[in-house]
């Protein structure tokens, strides 16, 4: 029998949301969050460098509801490999109301790709981030990129800030869009003006790139948490989220990153979470943008205004 002992000090998702205050507007979408098995039906991968507590389709899309989004673009889950059988069943669920990110190699067959576009799918995603996966060379990469460009996809990009500079040259050379996770994870201590992130939103201005301003619970140092009503959260990251959408508007993504894997200090409210939205998105045009315009435009094209 497969061990699927989840990992020392993982946290589970935060059960009973609060409902936010904020309202989202008409046709929200949640652009990042993942599907975790449930493993008893959709096998972790042996190579995976976590195991997770079950997160699965029906809690989503329960959360979905709750919050007030209308659609989710499901992100493949590194503990899945490239399975993605757990993501497929969701997306066939929730029909037009979820896209998904898949990981595939380059290896996949026509008929695979056809088959997960056919599902929903509208991406792939490169993960650098040493800790939770063993990132591919670059080659091999770039022979995926090359695959899933006549579909119209897109690649999904997580990184560290400190990487940037060894990677940008090669994100720069993929022939599809880039979207970014987590505004490249910035350090939060430093400047947003400083000469980092200034560095990041060069990269952002001179390519094809979207950015996802989500994940201040993952990239806060000194918080508030987003916990017991707090609804001006993660204060140290609002100034780097707030740029990236003040400077591209129509660039800018957001996401819960339900149910929030690897957090080892806190598992944030994900309704305090809708409500930090309007510390980033500080306008209607902007929150309109961010939420509705940005999303249904690289997901859901033939729906775009």
């Amino acid at each position: 029998m497969t061990d699927f002992t989840v990992t020392p000090g993982w946290l589970d998702r935060y059960h009973g949301p609060s409902e936010p205050v904020f309202a989202l507007p008409p046709g929200a979408v949640d652009a990042h969050c993942h599907v975790f098995g449930p493993a008893a039906e959709f096998p972790f991968a042996p190579e995976r460098k976590y195991t997770p507590v079950d997160a699965s389709k029906d809690d989503l899309f329960a959360l979905r509801d709750h919050l007030g989004v209308a659609r989710n673009v499901i992100v493949q889950a590194t503990c899945h490999g490239a399975d993605n059988s757990a993501l497929v069943d969701a997306l066939l669920t929730a029909g037009d109301r979820a896209r998904g990110v898949a990981t595939v190699r380059p290896d996949v067959s026509d008929e695979e790709l056809r088959r997960l576009h056919d599902a929903g799918v509208r991406g792939v995603r490169f993960n650098f981030v040493r800790r939770l996966a063993d990132a591919a060379p670059t080659e091999v990469l770039a022979a995926v990129a090359r695959r899933v460009a006549p579909l119209g996809w897109h690649v999904v990009l997580y990184f560290e800030a400190a990487d940037l500079p060894d990677l940008e040259t090669f994100f720069a050379s993929l022939p599809v869009p880039l979207v970014i996770d987590h505004m490249g994870r910035p350090d939060v201590t430093r400047s947003p003006d400083g000469p980092e992130f200034a560095r990041f939103l060069r990269f952002v201005e001179a390519n094809d790139v979207l950015v996802k301003v989500s994940c201040p619970e993952r990239l806060t140092v000194t918080g508030p948490r987003a916990l017991d009503g707090e609804r001006h959260a993660y204060r140290d990251v609002v100034p780097f989220a707030r740029k990236v959408v003040d400077e591209f508007t129509d660039r800018a993504l957001w996401g819960t990153d339900w149910p929030h894997p690897n957090l080892k200090d806190h598992m944030p409210d994900d309704g305090l979470l809708v409500d930090h939205i309007p510390h980033v998105a500080t306008t209607s045009a902007r929150q309109q943008a961010l939420l509705v315009d940005n999303p249904m435009r690289l997901y859901w094209p033939e729906e775009a205004r």
